[in-house]
C-alpha cells in the first residue's frame, strides 16, 4: 500500500507534531487509513464504513463539548 498517495489530517499540526497523525488515501477497493508512526498498519474499509466512523467521531466530539 506504499504506492498510495497518503494525505495527513489538517489537525496534525506542522510536520505531524508529536507523531499523532492519521493519514488517508484512496485505495483500489476504497478508503485506507493509517497512523503516521505505524505506516505498515493500514486499515481499508468500505466508503459507508468510513462515513459511519467519521459521523461517530463527530457526534462523540460534540457530546464531549456539552
Amino acid at each position: 500500500m506504499s504506492e498510495l498517495q497518503w494525505q495527513k489530517s489538517s489537525f496534525s499540526g506542522p510536520d505531524g507534531a508529536n507523531g499523532e497523525c492519521i493519514e488517508v488515501a484512496t485505495g483500489p477497493t476504497g478508503p485506507a487509513l493509517r497512523e503516521s508512526d505505524r505506516p505498515q498498519a493500514v486499515l481499508t474499509l468500505a466508503p459507508s464504513s468510513l462515513r459511519a466512523l467519521l459521523e461517530h467521531a463527530r457526534q462523540s466530539r460534540s457530546a464531549a463539548l456539552w
